[in-house]
């Protein structure tokens, strides 16, 4: 309970909020980072997956290949940036890292969510005379985006977490929260950035489940309502 306490008492501590070390000034580090980094990952992962599903071919293997980036610690690659030409290049090694780290959920569910629309329903809309353009924008994409919104939401919680490691690049976020406490010894403070890393991550899956149960009146068992 000591460590709690204490913890407690930083995050309480007007001091610790302002100022260019600040909690407020680490988040709003970290939400840049974040942003940027999910941003970039949609640009790369949706348009491919989209396009992937809609065609019906090749999808497999690429899912398949971008999963090969779960497989590698994002701390690994990091550390590899940082030691290449992009290492001078402020912020590019840790966006490039979460990039890379985004990127397998964002195409995994929005390939998956294309794949599994009704087949029935896509052929009686070709037999309509859709183009491939109304196809896709008519039917296949509303009928997938509740598993684009979840990829998103996976994401998102992923780097924000992740988003920690830029600190081991000389990053800001709420990542340096924690390694100044450890270069302090500040067991505290150390507590205390985990638990603004947890927090923020909560707040933003919390705000993207009301977000997907609004937009697609998702009820509980994860079916569209029907009322």
């Amino acid at each position: 309970m000591g460590v709690v306490a204490e913890a407690w008492t930083w995050l309480t501590t007007g001091a610790n909020w302002t100022g260019e070390t600040g909690v407020w000034h680490r988040l709003g580090e970290h939400l840049w980072f974040s942003g940027v980094c999910l941003v970039i990952s949609c640009l790369i992962a949706l348009p491919l997956a989209f396009w992937l599903g809609h065609i019906g071919r090749g999808g497999a293997l690429a899912v398949n290949l971008s999963n090969v980036g779960r497989a590698v610690p994002t701390l690994a690659v990091l550390v590899l940036l940082t030691l290449t030409p992009l290492g001078r290049q402020s912020g590019i090694p840790t966006i490039v890292a979460l990039v890379l780290f985004a990127v397998p959920p964002l195409l995994t569910n929005a390939y998956l969510g294309m794949r599994e629309v009704d087949r029935a329903v896509v052929e009686a809309a070709r037999g309509m005379g859709m183009s491939g353009g109304q196809l896709f924008r008519t039917v296949e994409l509303p009928l997938a985006f509740p598993m684009v919104l979840t990829g998103l939401r996976m994401a998102s919680v992923q780097v924000i977490a992740t988003a920690t490691l830029a600190a081991m690049a000389g990053e800001g976020g709420l990542g340096r929260i924690i390694t100044a406490g450890f270069h302090t010894y500040d067991t505290a403070q150390v507590f205390a950035g985990a638990l603004l890393v947890g927090a923020l991550a909560l707040l933003v899956e919390g705000v993207l489940v009301a977000a997907s149960r609004v937009l697609v009146g998702h009820g509980p068992n994860g079916r569209r309502r029907t009322t």
